[in-house]
């Protein structure tokens, strides 16, 4: 312990792990501790399912309709992969690909009246989608069309747009969408959580709608994917990317002090030894005093013996409930695995919903989606802070990730580790750098 490090990481989120095996491929000597026994602090895959009744104070032992507790392995945060999202390439750079299997999220559906629709988000889905009248529909592809084809540095394909002041709000009106469409293109295709994004300059939107569209067109039957046995997998495969650079591993450890002198931080104490570092990243729980609460989220944990209802019987999938649907300011969200992705017993599927709590009634806030699940076999609900940190790190050298948002996917979680990484070096987060022959490490071996 009495070793000097460039950078110690503090907790085994996904985040951290990325980070840790990002700067141990830069050369950094890091030192990676946690004070749980598993990987993936709060966005750990928790198996056997004995382990998720005790997480959640459940009394009792699950019932024997459930099959054997190791065949579970259950998220705490659930999330998919944009399949041609940033995770996605961060994953392809580092050869984390060589340690994870994925499957194709089967569908994506957005919630109307009470009812669930196929997502349109090509021309043709768009002409055969019961979500838009006819006319509608004729609009809706013009606009798919158009964003397909915007190119910021071809003023031809831009047509009177300028993408720094042309408003996404304003871009609805120049294809006469109504509010139905505007809601499910929002929340559904660019993935916004509120409707903030409206008065907006465009070119975001434009791009995010551009991103889901890319990402369905890799595989088909929608843009999501998702690692076989758990979202768990994740953060393990990042740890042994640190590890095959010379990061240092240390499960099960207590934190009993960040040390700083002078207001910049030297080491980090356990079991009275101090490991000396130059910089430090953890978690919001290691550093509670240079945090502040953001918000709240819910998540409900659903098992069922069956798939939910008008998804073509789909073994996964996500449905998101635009906030207008259901008078809310943010959406409400829900993602689908099942046994097919091993990480439930046979015939066993698990949804979650996750949304921002804004009352004091969150139970009451997500019905509408516990209407399309039902029956519910086993519920297990947690309402968690969300956290964003005070200190930037610029003086003390501390940088603290954020809590996971409700989203379904991984773009926030991404965005927050480059802006932690631009922090830390001072230098953008460049794809292009990670790039690095295989044969560095691997020999020419194909992936």
């Amino acid at each position: 312990m009495n070793e000097e490090y460039d950078v110690i990481v503090l907790g085994t989120g996904l985040t951290e792990c990325i980070l840790s095996g990002i700067m141990s491929v830069n050369g950094k000597k890091v030192l990676h501790m946690d004070r749980n026994a598993y990987y993936g602090g709060e966005s750990a895959s928790l198996t056997p399912l004995e382990d998720v009744f005790k997480r959640f104070n459940i009394p009792g032992s699950p019932p024997e309709c459930m099959g054997r507790g190791r065949d579970w392995n259950v998220d705490l945060i659930p999330k998919f992969l944009m399949a041609t999202g940033q995770l996605v390439k961060m994953l392809y750079l580092t050869d984390v690909t060589r340690y994870l299997d994925f499957k194709v999220i089967e569908g994506s559906f957005v919630y109307k009246g009470g009812k669930i629709y196929k997502v349109p988000s090509t021309e043709t889905e768009a002409l055969a989608s019961s979500l838009m009248g006819l006319f509608e529909k004729r609009r809706f592809r013009k606009f798919l069309v158009y964003v397909a084809n915007f190119d910021e540095k071809d003023s031809k394909t831009l047509d009177g747009v300028d993408p720094n002041t042309t408003t996404m709000r304003d871009i609805y009106k120049k294809f006469d969408l109504g509010q139905d469409v505007i809601d499910f293109t929002g929340h559904a295709l660019a993935l916004y959580r509120t409707d903030d994004y409206l008065d907006q300059p465009c070119r975001e939107s434009i791009n995010r709608i551009k991103l889901y569209s890319d990402s369905l067109a890799r595989y088909g039957k929608s843009p999501y994917l998702y690692p076989l046995y758990g979202l768990g997998e994740l953060p393990q495969g990042f740890a042994r990317l640190s590890a095959i650079y010379g990061g240092t591993y240390m499960l099960n450890k207590p934190i009993e002090e960040i040390v700083l002198e002078k207001g910049k931080v030297i080491g980090v104490k356990s079991e009275g030894e101090i490991a000396r570092c130059k910089q430090l990243i953890c978690d919001p729980s290691y550093a509670p005093d240079r945090v502040t609460k953001v918000g709240q989220v819910i998540r409900l944990i659903c098992i069922m013996n069956h798939p939910i209802k008008n998804t073509n019987d789909a073994n996964s999938c996500q449905i998101i409930i635009p906030q207008n649907q259901v008078n809310r300011k943010s959406d409400i969200y829900v993602c689908m695995i099942s046994y097919a992705h091993n990480v439930a017993a046979q015939g066993k599927y698990i949804a979650i919903v996750s949304t921002t709590v804004e009352t004091s009634d969150p139970e009451k806030e997500i019905r509408p989606a516990l209407e399309l699940l039902e029956p519910i076999e086993q519920k297990f609900l947690s309402i968690s802070d969300m956290y964003g940190p005070t200190d930037l790190g610029t003086e003390s050298q501390i940088f603290i990730s954020r809590t996971y948002d409700p989203t379904t996917h991984f773009e926030t979680t991404c965005d927050d580790i480059k802006d932690i990484y631009k922090r830390m070096t001072g230098s953008q987060f460049d794809f292009d750098q990670m790039k690095r022959k295989k044969s560095d490490i691997f020999g020419d071996e194909q992936q």
